[in-house]
């Protein structure tokens, strides 16, 4: 029992010893227990994505498109349709010349190994090595930001045709296409699939057409440096062309050598002697090149630069279908304007010139004329690559056009030309030389008098004139704008700007960027690339169509009449730059001459720019003489009239931020005080009628008014007593419950912009009071102005000559309605007898004496029946009528004699009783 009890105790103590030893080691053991457990979930995870990598890849790779070796070797060309989706070129067709690898110099092919893929020969179509510092880079630069492609990669990425998918399925594809096509074929083979189809910019496939396209001879007569320039161009075709981008080619080639040089394929003396030597050298000369000539190339050369920007596809090689905007009718004409003499007289063969049609309302590009007797396929563009000097076109986008945006001022805002200089003290002058005084801001521009102009500038400011320039496309450097790019110095634009910029005036104030591409389908037939064009707000209504407005009035009467078209509405501008004096002598050029000249103009359809002009010619300059200054604008005439032909063109509208106060604008609650206020007068209301209903016991009186945004004021006369009706922006008034048997005299007048027009009028009488009358017939009056009285000899008061029936100061017509006698009496030094006609039954006479040439009577029997009475008789031959006595009231029938008496001449009249 002992023993046992002893084992128990011993037992005991080695429990709890090992139960201490527990406590002090837990500390260790649980953190080594999560290193393991860490270890094992990383190692569970990695698992995990391991199977998931290999399983997505595996998907990816089972998906994979299958290539022919058609697709492996030759390009897809790229087709282009103009807006009616008709075929108009074919890009890529057959300019490539096929070379064997055995045919290919071992120099080029270490060229292009040391650049594109230095491990070709020891991979099986991926590298894992390159990949492994591709991985590093993206998760250090961001997805995509190093590629890992091998040359084999390559093959199979231009023939899927997905270079511009950054993603993992296009990698695992790759990947996957790449190791297949290693086990189908040879390194040489693959190679040489590479030096066939890899794209060498300017429509040319493969190494040995881009020897000759670029250097003339074949890719075995190629020397280091040309080999060079040719195995760093696949990277950026277009970016390192040689005869485009010289500079950036240079620094290319230079890498090129220098990794040849760092794989032992040359020595270092064999690059330092090539990179010294000029890109230039061996290049075919400007006029020797060719390329694929296609049937539009000013239109499909734009259409290319588009695509590009879009992303990284190639037009010769990507089997693109390209939509575009192209009219291809408008493009023919623009073509033949351009080609022949058939429509254009041009002065010589050397004279050039750019076209620019675009939608008004889209921005969508027409047409595009590059240039006269182009023979470059990808040649000089002047209608989108020459910046020239626009002269005055640039006045209603720098000075004018800022002017009534900012400054809110009208059309015929006043300016003064005048004898002015630069703030350097140098004169500005007009071609003229003159100096026409005081003008309107219309008259200026129409006219384009330069010195207003200026002065216009100067009170926009440069920085705002600059911001409303960039709204409209214009891109212009601040430092580049001086005072004189008010008429157009220091500016440098392209007719497609121009056009695009014109184009916002007549789309109410809006902007579209010009664009020549609806979409793109892909390869794949389904895929669709469309170019992000969004409208945007460039000026306000009321600047777009108050411009316009003013440009209506270049093609009629003021500078640019040779481009007017009759019966199409349209808006434009010319403009002129001159040499200067030194040019003048240098050359020979005639003082008369022009750099350049310009007319850019639009109809609510089309937006059209034209230059011509002259290049510099070994160092020479030519100039445009004054016969042929107007060929811009008879190339713009004809193409406007040719693109409108069998189209209604609307004219532009009037927005309702703009009134019309006479022949100027203004905008709506602006009040321009630098006007000619002699000059503005507003219209007056027309056709003023005044009517008495008796079922609503209301007068209501209406008129017309030809112009908008006017405030109409009535007033007038109760029973000759002044009142007022109120004001209006309609145009009628009603009175309720009138006074009955009072006449009511209304004379209406516009307001607009604190213009004040004169007034028309209109009376009524309300039947009613002692006696059953009825309301005149209303008549319309002429403004207050003509409705003047008719002095005599001795300046006595007349008988009023308005004939609107109402009672004035010195009216003394009758108006009768039932039956009765009146006489009326009047004399005069010098005047003959007063006339009185009257529609009442009964007797009615006027006498009146002159002592000059005796008496003249004119007696008038009434018609039967009721009705107002007639106008005042027609004078005498020896003077005017003295004043009638006023309108007596109505009794039952009876005589009453109403007598005036005039002393001096001057007629007084007394109380007049009886019956009317």
């Amino acid at each position: 029992m002992a023993e046992k009890y002893q084992s128990r105790e011993e037992r005991r103590k080695q429990m709890q010893a090992n139960q201490h030893k527990k406590k002090r080691k837990k500390p260790k053991n649980k953190f080594l227990t999560f290193i393991k457990r860490l270890i094992l979930v990383c190692f569970i995870l990695g698992l995990a994505g391991v199977i998931a990598g290999i399983s997505t890849f595996a998907y990816y790779a089972s998906s994979s498109p299958k290539l022919t070796k058609k697709q492996l070797s030759d390009p897809i060309p790229s087709v282009i349709k103009d807006k009616n989706n008709k075929t108009v070129a074919t890009l890529g067709a057959q300019n490539r010349k096929y070379i064997d690898y055995e045919e290919l110099p071992k120099q080029m092919e270490n060229a292009i190994l040391s650049t594109e893929d230095t491990r070709f020969y020891q991979h099986h179509g991926i590298d894992p090595i390159r990949l492994g510092g591709a991985v590093v880079a993206n998760f250090t630069k961001g997805f995509g930001s190093e590629g890992a492609s091998t040359l084999t990669q390559q093959v199979i990425s231009m023939a899927l045709n997905n270079k511009n998918e950054k993603t993992l399925k296009r990698k695992a594809q790759e990947a996957w296409l790449a190791i297949q096509l290693e086990r189908k074929y040879t390194k040489h083979e693959i190679l040489e699939m590479y030096v066939n189809k890899v794209y060498m910019s300017d429509g040319v496939f493969g190494f040995e057409t881009a020897a000759e396209h670029y250097y003339g001879k074949s890719l075995s007569k190629l020397s280091l440096p040309e080999i060079a320039v040719l195995a760093g161009m696949p990277q950026s075709p277009n970016n390192y062309n040689p005869f485009d981008h010289p500079d950036l080619t240079k620094k290319r080639r230079d890498i090129v050598l220098y990794m040849m040089y760092k794989n032992h394929k040359i020595t270092k003396d064999e690059m330092e002697k090539a990179q010294a030597a000029p890109v230039s050298a061996g290049l075919v000369k400007e006029k020797e090149r060719n390329t694929n000539a296609n049937k539009y190339p000013a239109f499909v050369n734009e259409v290319i630069k588009e695509v590009q920007r879009l992303g990284n596809y190639n037009v010769y090689a990507d089997g693109l279908t390209i939509y575009t905007t192209l009219d291809s009718s408008a493009q023919q004409y623009t073509e033949k304007i351009l080609n022949t003499n058939s429509i254009i007289n041009y002065p010589d063969k050397k004279m050039q010139a750019g076209i620019a049609l675009v939608d008004t309302k889209t921005g969508e590009i027409r047409a595009l004329g590059g240039g006269r007797n182009m023979k470059l396929d990808r040649g000089f563009n002047y209608a989108v690559d020459t910046k020239r000097s626009p002269g005055s076109t640039i006045k209603p986008i720098l000075d004018y056009g800022p002017a009534i945006e900012y400054l809110h001022w009208s059309t015929g805002h006043r300016l003064n030309d005048v004898a002015t200089t630069y703030s350097d003290g140098t004169p500005i002058n007009d071609w003229d030389n003159r100096f026409l005084g005081k003008m309107s801001m219309r008259k200026a521009l129409y006219l384009s008098r330069n010195i207003p102009a200026y002065e216009t500038y100067k009170e926009v400011g440069k920085e705002r004139a600059i911001r409303f320039a960039k709204k409209l496309g214009l891109d212009l450097n601040s430092k580049e704008i001086v005072e004189s790019s008010s008429i157009g110095g220091g500016v440098r634009v392209s007719p497609l700007q121009m056009a695009s910029a014109y184009a916002a005036f007549g789309n109410e104030g809006i902007y579209n960027k010009p664009h020549a591409i609806r979409k793109i389908v892909l390869r794949d037939g389904v895929t669709e690339i469309k170019p992000h064009v969004q409208s945007k707000i460039a000026m306000s209504d009321y600047t777009a169509y108050m411009i316009t407005d003013v440009l209506k009035d270049v093609l009629t009467k003021g500078t640019g009449t040779t481009a007017h078209i009759p019966g199409l509405p349209a808006a434009g501008k010319t403009g002129t730059t001159n040499f200067d004096k030194n040019d003048l002598a240098k050359y020979g050029i005639l003082s008369s001459s022009v750099q350049d000249s310009w007319f850019a103009g639009y109809t609510t359809r089309y937006s059209l720019a034209v230059w011509t002009g002259y290049e510099s010619e070994k160092g020479k300059k030519y100039g445009v003489t004054r016969p042929y200054q107007t060929v811009a604008q008879q190339i713009y005439r004809h193409l406007m009239r040719y693109v409108s032909e069998g189209k209604e063109t609307p004219d532009f509208t009037m927005p309702k931020s703009v009134v019309r106060i006479g022949s100027e604008l203004y905008i709506r609650g602006y009040i321009d005080t630098a006007i000619d206020k002699k000059s503005v007068t507003q219209d007056a209301p027309a056709n003023v009628h005044a009517a008495y209903d008796a079922d609503s016991n209301k007068i209501t009186v209406t008129w017309d008014y030809k112009g908008s945004g006017a405030t109409f004021n009535v007033s007038g006369t109760i029973n000759g007593s002044a009142a007022s009706f109120g004001s209006t922006s309609g145009k009628s008034i009603t009175v309720a419950n009138p006074k009955a048997g009072a006449t009511y005299v209304f004379n209406v007048t516009a307001t607009v912009n604190g213009v004040k027009s004169k007034a028309a009028s209109a009376s009524v009488t309300v039947p009613g009071g002692s006696t059953d009358t009825k309301a005149d017939d209303n008549q319309n009056k002429q403004p207050e102005d003509n409705a003047q009285k008719q002095p005599d000899a001795n300046n006595n008061p007349g008988t009023d000559t308005n004939q609107s029936g109402e009672n004035k100061d010195n009216t003394g017509s009758d108006k009768r309605t039932n039956s009765g006698n009146s006489n009326g009496n009047g004399s005069e030094n010098s005047g003959n007898g007063s006339k009185d006609n009257n529609n009442s039954p009964g007797n009615s006479s006027g006498t009146g004496t002159s002592s000059g040439n005796g008496s003249s009577a004119n007696n008038g029997a009434g018609t039967n029946g009721n009705g107002s009475s007639g106008s005042n008789g027609t004078n005498g031959t020896n003077g005017t009528n003295g004043t009638n006595g006023t309108k007596g009231t109505n009794t039952n029938g009876g005589n009453s004699p109403n007598k005036g008496e005039n002393s001096s001449g001057n007629a007084s009249a007394n109380n007049n009783t009886g019956s009317e």
